[in-house]
């Protein structure tokens, strides 16, 4: 067995190195705070000299979502990372990768808004994230990261992911995450795929024209309604096929709860500590963490809040995620939120205070 390299990483970092690890074949990015690193160490590691891939720095993020079709369109690993804001512009471009069924990644480091907000973290993108954003009928995948190995392990299954079902798929992960430093296990290195194994794995994708053949059209345009509603009755059901076969959590001191906290990213991680507290002031908390946002785990939340005598919700927003907590339950245990704003992070012992007050 190969041995595992193990070494010490901010959590912006770690997806620099597992992008180039896991085979991307290119980045289009802009800087902002908190996630600026990204861009900064696929400079320093020069990937270009050693696997191909190409790290560009575009002119605007509306540039890079758009350097991300084209990528994508050719049936290339190509991925982009921002912050709130700068997400917030790439919006449409995201909506256009939807419509036209095209694999990309996005990495979202979180930061307070709402406009320039703050360069503090916040999870206030879960809406922009989980409810499609742009216009029209979609979803993107999201991913929550809750750890500096998650943000290296979710950009591997991410790319699966997006493209299995031809789908933009989304890192949603905050400035803690993305600036705090853990101990990493690197991903071991994929090589990139040859032109001849894109062809093969990715029919739709257009190569230009050839002597063959005609090249493959890719466009979310479509003139005509019935043709349009035809796409998305299609894209409604691969929304269904995901929702039956990807959702991914975690559960935690959940069996014998009385109270069950429901949190994700690094609100997920000071989650835990507040739960440590409370049981021992005698209070039996349990966390269920959603993996992905979207599709949100409905089904697990309804089971595991059955019985207990209340739903906490702890993000660091004004609850956002609350929503799906509530439509889950459907009135049968009661739910409330508790999140701080601004950039500030809540403490545990602020989590346990909100719990006795709310219920």
């Amino acid at each position: 067995m190969a041995e595992q390299e193990v070494t010490l990483l901010k959590g912006n970092e770690a997806i620099a190195h597992a992008a180039i690890r896991c085979g991307a074949d290119a980045f289009f990015g802009y800087p902002i705070t908190p996630q600026s690193e990204i861009i900064e160490t696929l400079s320093l590691l020069k990937p270009w000299e050693t696997t191909g891939m190409v790290v560009l720095q575009a002119e605007s993020e509306v540039a890079s979502i758009n350097m991300v079709y084209g990528g994508a369109a050719a049936g290339k690993k190509v991925f982009t990372s921002s912050s709130s804001p700068g997400v917030a512009l790439m919006q449409e471009g995201i909506s256009y990768m939807a419509g036209a069924e095209l694999p990309g990644v996005i990495v979202n480091v979180q930061r307070g808004g709402p406009g320039l907000g703050t360069i503090q973290p916040s999870q206030s993108d879960y809406f922009q994230a989980t409810r499609g954003g742009g216009n029209g009928d979609y979803y993107v995948i999201v991913l929550a990261p809750a750890s500096v190995q998650e943000m290296a392990d979710f950009m591997d299954l991410a790319f699966n992911l997006a493209f299995k079902y031809r789908i933009p798929a989304m890192i949603l992960s905050d400035g803690v995450i993305g600036q705090m430093m853990e101990r990493v296990v690197l991903p071991p290195y994929k090589p990139r795929r040859t032109e001849e194994e894109i062809r093969k794995e990715c029919p739709w994708a257009t190569f230009g024209r050839t002597k063959d053949r005609e090249p493959n059209i890719i466009t979310s345009l479509e003139l005509q309604p019935e043709r349009m509603e035809e796409r998305n009755i299609r894209l409604l059901q691969k929304y269904e096929k995901i929702k039956e076969n990807e959702v991914r959590y975690e559960t935690k001191q959940c069996e014998d709860a009385d109270y069950l906290i429901v949190a994700f990213g690094s609100a997920a991680r000071i989650s835990e500590k507040a739960i440590e507290l409370a049981r021992k002031e005698g209070l039996k908390v349990g966390l269920l963490r959603p993996i992905t946002l979207w599709p949100f785990p409905s089904k697990e939340v309804a089971a595991m809040a059955e019985g207990k005598k209340g739903v906490l919700s702890v993000e660091i927003n004004a609850g956002q995620m609350v929503e799906d907590i509530r439509l889950a339950v459907n009135g049968k245990v009661p739910v409330e939120h508790f999140g701080r704003l601004g950039g500030i992070v809540p403490e545990p012992d602020e989590i346990v205070k909100a719990l006795k007050e709310k219920f």
